[in-house]
């Protein structure tokens, strides 16, 4: 360690670890080590051991061989849940939060009778003084929240630092971070970062886990990679560039190597238009919004968590009923609000979350594939199951999901090759056009590679695609970008835009007005 001072020791060092389950290896003699007030960063594809690590790490799972200590010393027993809350703590990227309870009961749950000293004492509940200890919490961690709020009432970010401070309350200093920004947009992450940076100076450290590799240089000051469940390279930020980076983690050169779906070069589609949104509003979500997506076309609806994109996105497939304006596809009109009018019109849909609108995990891969075509697998409303079977090994080899085979249990999967699941669902009945919602969010860097290939197949057979995202990896992929702001669309791109043009746009840095000329005259 460069600074021998014992405060600044490791608050977690594992060495060797090692676990298997059956005959897959998920971690192979891995290793890190976390310094106090330590921004530290895990990075990896789908697969590379980063989630075994954390079981472990968090004292859900036991290592085959290997050390693991907390301040120098011994991790606790097994089923010690205490010991283990006061060393570590996780933040996921699926809130433990429970909804239907206020933010002073989650922030006590299960210790309401604790006295000031943390011990266990059988009286009633009071309220009145949980209510006390709860605001006094928050406020010593500097999280604006009301604790009388229902949980289910905050955002995404206040349910984030409503856990980190429960966790900092146990006594924990070495708190683990899953994908934290997944679902922030830009000024969420900002205040996010912030707030970790002043518990950093307290010496809170951080393992910071994020597919989000920007975000990885503006908050990290180390960075571990793993590849296929073996430690690669432990470095300071500053001496990993991007390139590097991405190289560690796939293992390969990525120099001068353009996706194989790169827009660069193409002529503008000119296809009759698939999709036509004309007039549209929803009450508190979007207003007057138009946009057409023709034959051969990916086009991006680019925009922040609280711009309407999502909303829009999720009409279009039936989610919601607008309270004005039209949706064709084909030249048809769609029945809007209804899921099934939705497909039947021939729109495939992509959700935002596989793990609530996307997969049903304990059902085999075959069976979340062809949940759109039941129709299609045998007569009067049957399933034969070899046709299933045929039908799901087929998307199986066009979209390369790696799985043991159609009927593991989708549950089984990576986080790629779940995603990957639900797009061939959606890519079932053969769609006109494509929905797709943050269609790579948390999945590694080559999974995004191949499912955005994927999309851009869907526009190349003569369909079209409508990728709604906040990530400019998504947007790269498509032939125009429309940005939306405040419910409204503001500027239009061709492709070849800057980062800083379109994030400007999305943030609602530039006019309505002179954007859309400046971006759309350069064709």
């Amino acid at each position: 360690m460069a600074d021998p001072s014992p405060i600044r020791g490791p608050v977690v060092e594992a060495d060797g670890i090692s676990k298997r389950f059956g005959a897959t290896v998920a971690l192979s003699d891995a290793r890190i080590s976390v310094t106090a007030g330590e921004s530290h960063a895990l990075v990896g594809r789908n697969g590379a051991g980063k989630s075994t690590l954390v079981s472990i790490l968090t004292g859900l799972q036991n290592p085959d061989t290997g050390t693991l200590r907390f301040d120098g010393e011994q991790a606790p027993a097994p089923g010690d849940t205490d010991a283990w809350r006061s060393r570590v703590a996780c933040v996921y990227q699926r809130s433990t939060i429970i909804p239907a309870l206020t933010v002073a009961e989650n922030l006590f749950l299960n210790r309401h009778s604790l006295d000031r000293q943390g011990r266990g004492v059988l009286r009633p509940i009071s309220w009145k003084q949980l209510r006390g200890r709860a605001t006094e919490l928050l406020a010593e961690y500097g999280v604006d929240v009301d604790p009388t709020a229902r949980a289910e009432d905050l955002s995404v970010e206040q349910r984030q630092f409503v856990e980190i401070a429960r966790a900092l309350s146990f006594g924990a200093r070495f708190i683990i971070l899953d994908e934290p920004t997944a679902k922030l947009d830009a000024r969420g992450i900002e205040r996010l970062f912030e707030k970790l940076r002043s518990l950093q100076e307290q010496g809170v450290a951080f393992l910071f886990i994020s597919h989000h590799l920007q975000e990885v240089y503006d908050l990290c000051g180390t960075v571990t990679v793993y590849r296929d469940a073996r430690h690669i390279i432990t470095a300071p930020v500053s001496e990993l560039d991007q390139q590097a980076l991405v190289e560690a983690m796939t293992g390969e050169s990525a120099r001068g190597s353009e996706p194989a779906w790169s827009v660069t070069g193409r002529t503008r589609p000119d296809g009759a238009p698939l999709l036509d949104v004309s007039g549209l509003s929803l009450a508190g979500a979007y207003q007057d919004v138009s946009l057409t997506v023709r034959a051969g076309e990916v086009v991006g609806l680019a925009g922040a968590a609280a711009s309407g994109n999502v909303r829009l996105g999720e009409t279009v497939a039936g989610l919601h009923r607008p309270q004005a304006g039209t949706i064709s596809v084909a030249g048809r009109p769609v029945r809007t609000g209804r899921v099934p009018a939705a497909l039947a019109a021939g729109i495939g849909f992509v959700p935002e979350d596989r793990h609530i609108q996307g997969l049903i995990p304990q059902r085999s891969v075959a069976e979340n594939a062809t949940l759109t075509v039941t129709d299609q697998l045998g007569p009067f409303g049957t399933v034969l199951p070899w046709r299933t079977r045929a039908f799901a090994e087929r998307m199986i080899g066009d979209l390369d999901i790696k799985t043991p085979g159609p009927s593991a249990p989708v549950s089984a999967l990576s986080g790629g090759n779940q995603q990957k699941v639900v797009i061939a669902r959606a890519l079932a009945t053969e769609p006109h056009v494509l929905v797709a919602i943050r269609p790579t969010n948390g999945v590694d860097v080559k999974s995004k590679e191949s499912l955005l290939g994927t999309v851009r197949e869907v526009a190349d057979a003569g369909r079209s695609a409508l990728i709604v995202s906040d990530e400019l990896d998504d947007l790269r992929v498509c032939d125009r970008v429309v940005a939306m702001f405040h419910g409204r669309v503001v500027a239009e791109f061709a492709h070849g835009w800057s980062d800083e043009q379109l994030v400007a746009a999305m943030e609602g840095m530039s006019g309505p007005t002179d954007t859309k000329e400046r971006n759309v005259s350069h064709h």
